[in-house]
């Protein structure tokens, strides 16, 4: 059985302020809220997206806030979001953390029932966090699609 290290109240604050800035990026993607997800992040921030988690190279890389507003509008073209938030570790190190977070992404398409398809994502995200002015903040994030699948849906 692993041990336990105590941790200081204000490391405890610490961890629960960055799991809820977690939640609130999977909120406001569920949404469809651009602009509060994008507040999420600090003004030069780096987002690497990596379709394939194996690959070395990220599909897309973005720097700075205004930078995210078309990867998360892209999410206007489903019909439906998901995003269920699983396990996560954190390190704090001051105002600076990393952290890795687990999440199962649920996308529906547009179209009848015929057409209509849910494409699941299994992502992991790799996340470096800045502590600015007391609020905790994405400083970069990167996104790693483990494994889709995509199968008909009718609701």
């Amino acid at each position: 059985m692993s041990s336990h290290t105590s941790i200081s109240p204000q490391q405890a604050a610490d961890r629960l302020a960055i799991r809820e800035l977690i939640d609130a990026y999977a909120h406001c993607a569920d949404r469809r809220d651009a602009k509060g997800q994008m507040a999420l992040f600090t003004e030069d921030t780096r987002l690497l997206v990596y379709m394939d988690a194996t690959a070395t190279a990220p599909t897309q890389e973005l720097h700075g806030r205004e930078a995210l507003a078309p990867v998360f509008d892209n999410l206007n073209t489903y019909k439906a979001t998901t995003h269920f938030n699983g396990q996560s570790t954190v390190s704090l190190d001051g105002d600076q953390a990393s952290g890795e977070s687990y999440c199962l992404a649920h996308h529906i398409s547009y179209g009848t029932d015929a057409e209509r398809t849910i494409m699941i994502a299994s992502i992991r995200y790799l996340d470096e966090f800045v502590k600015q002015d007391g609020e905790w903040y994405f400083a970069e994030r990167r996104l790693m699609v483990d494994w889709t699948e995509t199968r008909p849906c009718a609701t």
